[in-house]
């Protein structure tokens, strides 16, 4: 199974792109293809409908080919005063104006990291919104990674083993859900 995998990230050192590559890697060594895709190279600009109107801009026409050649989704997303950043909500804003939607009919995993207590869960909740509203199937069960300044080696690898298994231990469950969707 092709497995795409971003966080909402922008910030290079970001704890959520971390996850998502803790994530990939994990899924690698079960035999998933991955494409972990960094959405700050990208450089999107924010939704406008005049920039739309003048041609959707390559770089999300190149996010929604990348995602579209998926049979998955893992996304982690930043917790920004309780919801999701706008960087990850502007690119669901393009990936929404490209027809048909990469998302559609396809399974999605979501992820958090944050150094609060709570782990990004409510940007969990508030993430699924957008997703579904895309037809996406978003798996009913998350991870919110708290205290995530801290959660990670320097070798950006996760550092206790336990979270380590409660990652691959949701990765496998989603996966193999993914394979009967």
């Amino acid at each position: 199974m092709k497995i795409a995998l971003f966080a909402g990230a922008l910030r290079r050192g970001s704890q959520n792109k971390k996850l998502a590559r803790e994530a990939a890697r994990l899924a690698a060594a079960r035999g998933h293809e991955v494409d972990v895709i960094d959405l700050q190279p990208l450089n999107l600009p924010v939704y406008d409908g005049d920039i739309e109107a003048a041609g959707i801009p390559a770089a999300a026409t190149e996010l929604s080919r990348r995602l579209s050649g998926a049979d998955a989704f893992v996304v982690s997303t930043p917790e920004y005063n309780g919801s999701i950043p706008g960087s990850l909500k502007n690119a669901i804003d393009w990936l929404s104006r490209i027809k048909p939607s990469a998302f559609s009919d396809k399974p999605l995993l979501l992820l958090a990291a944050s150094p609060g207590a709570l782990g990004g869960v409510r940007a969990l909740w508030h993430a699924r919104v957008p997703f579904e509203a895309l037809g996406a199937h978003v798996f009913p069960d998350m991870l919110g990674l708290p205290k995530s300044h801290e959660a990670f080696d320097e070798s950006d690898r996760l550092r206790d083993p336990k979270t380590v298994e409660r990652l691959q231990d949701l990765l496998d469950r989603f996966l193999a859900r993914a394979g009967r969707v």
